[in-house]
């Protein structure tokens, strides 16, 4: 199975860039790794509502018929790294050819988006900028493949 991180907008930050570049080369010693950046939608001037529709649209255009979707949004399911790693083996013990993982815009998730959705990750209550969620998203991945592996990256 392929993972995919699927987002809005591109990485601004050529220093937080590099360190996603990083942990995604990391990723591709245990699973097929992408990250797929559909463009942000211009708010001047549009309601937030017509923002997400716009970006929604986008999303929904890069996800296919089979691909498991995880929206990561504040109000998602918390884990654990160790609880992470499990939902992923679960998830990956499905089948399927893919497994999106979806980071919105600035104005959130379409209801459409959402109905699509299989399920929700919170990576934490705190609020973050979506170019970070990147990131951390990036290296818990990598962190659940380390864990599942019995490697020695995570320490308890």
């Amino acid at each position: 199975m392929k993972a995919i991180l699927l987002c809005v907008g591109k990485t601004d930050d050529k220093r937080l860039a590099a360190l996603i570049d990083e942990y995604a080369a990391r990723l591709a010693h245990y699973v097929p790794f992408s990250i797929d950046i559909v463009p942000d939608v211009r708010t001047a001037g549009r309601a937030a509502t017509a923002v997400r529709e716009a970006e929604g649209q986008a999303l929904l255009r890069r996800i296919e018929a089979g691909d498991r979707v995880v929206l990561l949004d504040e109000g998602g399911d918390e884990f654990t790294s160790r609880q992470f790693a499990r939902f992923l083996e679960k998830r990956l013990a499905a089948g399927g050819k893919r497994l999106v993982f979806v980071v919105g815009g600035a104005t959130g998730f379409s209801d459409e988006v959402r109905r699509r959705a299989d399920g929700t990750l919170s990576l934490s209550r705190l609020t973050m900028t979506h170019q970070m969620v990147r990131l951390f998203f990036a290296e818990q991945l990598y962190r659940a493949f380390t864990i599942l592996r019995g490697e020695p990256y995570h320490n308890d």
